[in-house]
């Protein structure tokens, strides 16, 4: 068993992946403070500060982001398949 080489582990993320996954966060934090800022009306409390509402706008920043993060795996797809080395020209 000592004479088995080691596997080095395989970076398999895309350009992009990193982008996804901070806009994925971003949106779920904004997502879970509309829910918090919107839950006075229903309750009949006093609403809250402003900075509230501005955390509910990363909402939007996140899916900003993670469009971005699309897009630019998208282009690297793409950069690879004209290029000739993408994983499908691999393997022939």
């Amino acid at each position: 068993m000592r004479s088995e080489t080691r596997a080095v582990p395989v970076d398999d993320s895309a350009p992009g992946d990193g982008l996804v996954k901070v806009g994925g966060i971003l949106f779920v934090i904004g997502a879970v403070a509309t829910l918090v800022t919107v839950a006075p009306l229903f309750l009949g409390t006093d609403p809250f500060p402003t900075v509230a509402y501005t955390v509910s706008m990363l909402m939007g920043v996140g899916f900003l982001v993670a469009a971005a993060g699309v897009m630019r795996s998208i282009a690297a797809q793409r950069r690879q398949a004209k290029a000739g080395t993408g994983p499908s020209a691999q393997a022939r």
